[in-house]
């Protein structure tokens, strides 16, 4: 294993899902990206942009920076990645880019929206990813 690909958010799974990649990163000797995506809004009319005011590129930079300070605590070193859009396309297109063995994600129990139209990004990137996928409960 040479590359590992975490999506993070800072929510109690994704917390669980870096920490389990810092384990496997640390015993493999891999390298290990994080990222965090900022997804777009569906349908956004006029005077409306594509990013969610409520959660914009910044929060997630900053979500990657406190990953990072997990990390550096853990002896570790990371890329960060912010991104923007589809969170489950983004992570394993990112993971394609990369050309990484294993993405690591969190997962929690889904909500009634969730279920009825299948919103679970861990669902997603297990069925796109072309590579190994680890989710983290």
């Amino acid at each position: 294993m040479k590359h590992i690909i975490v999506g993070y958010d800072e929510t109690p799974p994704a917390e669980r899902a870096l920490e389990r990649a810092a384990e496997l990163a640390k015993a493999f000797g891999a390298k290990l990206t994080v990222t965090s995506i900022a997804p777009v809004l569906v349908g956004a009319g006029r005077g409306i942009g594509p990013v969610d005011p409520a959660d914009p590129p910044a929060r997630h930079q900053l979500q990657l920076q406190h990953a990072m300070d997990k990390l550096t605590g853990l002896g570790l070193d990371a890329e960060v990645v912010v991104g923007i859009g589809d969170p489950a396309r983004s992570i394993v297109s990112l993971a394609e880019d990369k050309s990484a063995d294993l993405i690591v994600v969190g997962t929690r129990e889904p909500g009634m929206l969730e279920r009825l139209f299948g919103l679970s990004v861990s669902e997603s990137v297990e069925h796109h990813a072309h590579c190994d996928v680890l989710i983290v409960h």
